[in-house]
């Protein structure tokens, strides 16, 4: 009998494991704190008011909720999204999705063809490079600073280019925010060059003393996908995110989720929109920004009396759920993490954030899981570990 003979796509070719998700797995073993996961502190997920929910749904609306339903959305909840966004949104324009990550999949089938240029963020957000390069698009990382992209730079990479790909809100990895000014002008300079955008805001809500500025689609509707996540704010595992598009490309994202998985599970969005009833998040989302902002200072904090006299550099996000630390020169944070993990510690490197020239010295730290005395044994382990591998002088 022959063995069966598969012959894999060159699609399936260009799919790769998740570094994060390899990294995850190191983080599972017993004692090890982990400042690596992306993942919403547990205290925040508001079980009690899904329990009323899940309740009331299934006694007053159980045929609907666990029968196939329209691929667009549940209409009601269509209509919250739309209501929430600071620029004018008819709720046709919303598609509910099976979490954001699901929007950028839709994104890359519907707009990315075999040695497109795609523009990203100089790091960017490791989960869109994976749903992007199966696509096989070509990836031209776009300068920036601690303000977010270079307008110029994005200017004179636009021609041709299918679109840019940026998270404006304490991204991930770097936690930086994109400034008003800046804002203004990375608009117009893809209104200026017809550079369609493509942005991504799921930590947009979790500012810490004020809100972030206006997001990058309300200047430009037409010219732009936005993409969002319930992720963040109720809870991960119900996998439930949307984005809004203009009309005039929505169907055929609309065609990609058909494809994908007919829709997102009804119940779990009859579930959310319940939830929302009544300004819930208005009161709910407050305690998740005092949460995080308590825990970015306490790491910060950390870090100012463990890493002193070492020359390793570190942000101060204002709202989200990371900082963005860089080590000495001569050091190489993939190298390092074996080492931190001895000592019971874990990070993400920052390499695999890159598309070209990675910066190997550079690592992420999420400060949302840990408690305020994990942080302080981890960032003193990973410190002394930092400490144990710094190159030696070179002699004169």
């Amino acid at each position: 009998m022959n063995k069966p003979s598969w012959t894999l796509s060159r699609r399936a070719e260009r799919m790769n494991p998740s570094v994060l998700r390899e990294i995850l797995k190191v983080t599972e073993r017993p004692g090890i704190i982990s400042f690596a996961g992306g993942l919403p502190s547990p205290r925040t997920f508001p079980v009690s008011a899904f329990a009323e929910a899940c309740a009331d749904v299934l006694r007053n609306d159980a045929s609907a909720a666990l029968q196939y339903a329209a691929s667009e959305g549940h209409a009601p909840l269509r209509e919250w999204v739309a209501q929430q966004l600071p620029w004018n949104v008819d709720p046709s324009q919303v598609l509910i999705t099976t979490g954001s990550q699901q929007g950028l999949d839709l994104v890359a089938k519907v707009l990315i063809d075999s040695g497109s240029r795609v523009l990203v963020e100089t790091p960017t957000y490791l989960g869109a490079l994976q749903a992007f390069s199966p696509m096989e698009p070509v990836f031209n990382g776009v300068a920036g600073d601690a303000e977010g992209v270079d307008p110029d730079d994005l200017r004179r990479q636009a021609p041709g280019a299918r679109f840019v790909y940026l998270l404006p809100n304490f991204q991930n990895p770097t936690g930086r925010t994109m400034s008003e000014a800046r804002r203004a002008a990375v608009a117009q300079a893809a209104l200026d060059t017809g550079l369609p955008i493509v942005e991504d805001n799921p930590y947009g809500d979790l500012w810490f003393d004020a809100p972030p500025p206006a997001p990058l689609t309300a200047r430009n509707p037409e010219g732009s996908i936005y993409l969002g996540s319930f992720s963040k704010v109720l809870a991960p595992g119900l996998r439930l995110g949307f984005l809004v598009a203009p009309k005039a490309i929505y169907p055929k994202l609309l065609q990609a989720k058909q494809a994908a998985d007919l829709h997102t599970p009804g119940f779990n969005q009859r579930l959310v929109s319940r939830v929302l009833e009544g300004g819930f998040l208005e009161r709910h989302v407050p305690t998740i920004r005092a949460l995080y902002q308590a825990q970015c200072r306490h790491m910060l904090a950390a870090l100012e009396r463990d890493m002193a006299g070492m020359d390793v550099r570190w942000n101060a996000p204002v709202g989200g759920m990371f900082l963005w630390l860089r080590l000495p020169e001569g050091m190489d944070a993939t190298a390092l993490l074996p080492h931190a993990v001895e000592r019971g510690v874990a990070f993400v490197p920052g390499a695999p954030f890159y598309t070209d020239l990675p910066d190997a010295r550079t690592l992420r730290l999420s400060f949302v899981t840990a408690s305020t005395e994990q942080i302080d044994r981890g960032i003193a382990a990973l410190a002394q570990t930092v400490r144990e591998h710094l190159p030696s002088p070179v002699a004169a």
